[in-house]
């Protein structure tokens, strides 16, 4: 980062300097980085949780100690019951790589078709 000081008044300099100052004071009252992800880890790990689990993505380097348990398309956990992966029961006749489960919403492609009229039944995959 670089400032053009050379075209700033007496008056605009000094407030500047001020600024500087005031966030130099404000960064020097900030605890090092490493130990406020520390003390988080060792928090969260106290209460039974990762990083990870707590704020999504990847863990903050090497302080999270166990990895959080991945949420593969093969297996998912919906309170107490294991839901498999099943096969497709809908396709999108216009594109035939969109395709529906009939889980869950149902996806804007065939919520179009069904608000124009059309029925359910004229997009299973036989």
């Amino acid at each position: 980062m670089s400032i053009d000081i050379t075209g700033l008044s007496a008056k605009e300099l000094d407030a500047l300097i001020t600024q500087a100052k005031k966030r130099k004071t404000t960064l020097n009252k900030r605890k090092p980085l490493a130990a406020v992800r520390r003390k988080l880890t060792e928090l969260a790990r106290a209460e039974g949780y990762t990083i990870a689990e707590l704020f999504g993505g990847a863990s903050a380097g090497k302080a999270a100690t166990r990895p959080a348990k991945a949420i593969t398309g093969a297996r998912k956990t919906t309170k107490g019951y294991k839901l498999g992966k099943v096969a497709p029961k809908y396709r999108n006749p216009a594109n035939a790589g969109e395709t529906w489960a009939g889980r869950g919403k149902p996806p804007r492609w065939l919520a179009t078709y069904l608000d124009n009229g059309r029925k359910i039944e004229e997009f299973l995959i036989r």
